[in-house]
């Protein structure tokens, strides 16, 4: 039996999810200043004039690609919780880990370098960041070792952790260091156990 066909507006989001995942791959492959919309055209395989249907420039397109890398980021990490085990601390470190090694997360360290001098481009990714590392410091909050922290030092140790991943996966493209990993991750361990902290920043959350 032929397969129901699709409405108009399930033909129009699955070509808007190809485009976004064209980006992505694109990103990822070439960077930023080689996703042409000419490539990701082809990789979507997708017309001009579908691509400007739903997205008006190729800013748009690479907004919406870098805000569904976040969404896949942050739910991927939290069905990943779910399954923590007597570790938490050691554990979230590993998904974290796990998340900044994904292949396609390298699109967004190419966001990130290329809006250090693309002011047009900063802008547009400045205001979903901000959301998107509250909404990180939030579920942060939510872990037993949050009682541990005042609110201020909590945040500074969590993004703390989470930038030291981010230069870890950057750096490990061109010089991997395994034998370090270990140790650094129970020095970042520690450091949200509240271990690394002095006194004075510690307390309820």
């Amino acid at each position: 039996m032929a397969a129901p066909r699709r409405t108009q507006s399930e033909r129009r989001a699955a070509t808007r999810e190809r485009l976004v995942d064209a980006m992505i791959a694109t990103l990822a492959e070439h960077g930023y200043a080689a996703a042409t919309t000419q490539r990701v055209l082809d990789e979507a395989k997708v017309s001009v004039g579908g691509m400007y249907r739903h997205f008006p420039t190729r800013m748009d397109l690479v907004v919406a690609a870098a805000e569904t890398l976040r969404e896949r980021q942050f739910d991927a990490f939290t069905v990943g919780l779910e399954a923590i085990g007597t570790r938490p601390e050691v554990e979230c470190i590993q998904l974290l880990r796990a998340a900044c090694r994904r292949r396609d997360n390298g699109a967004w360290y190419d966001l990130l370098v290329a809006a250090r001098s693309d002011g047009d481009l900063r802008a547009r990714l400045a205001p979903f960041t901000q959301s998107y590392h509250a909404r990180i410091l939030e579920l942060a909050r939510s872990l037993p070792v949050a009682e541990r922290w005042g609110p201020g030092a909590f945040a500074a140790a969590v993004f703390s952790v989470i930038h030291m991943l981010d230069g870890e996966a950057i750096a490990a493209v061109v010089h991997p260091q395994p034998e370090l990993e270990e140790l650094r991750t129970e020095l970042m361990a520690a450091i949200l156990r509240g271990e690394a902290a002095p006194p004075g920043l510690r307390g309820s959350a």
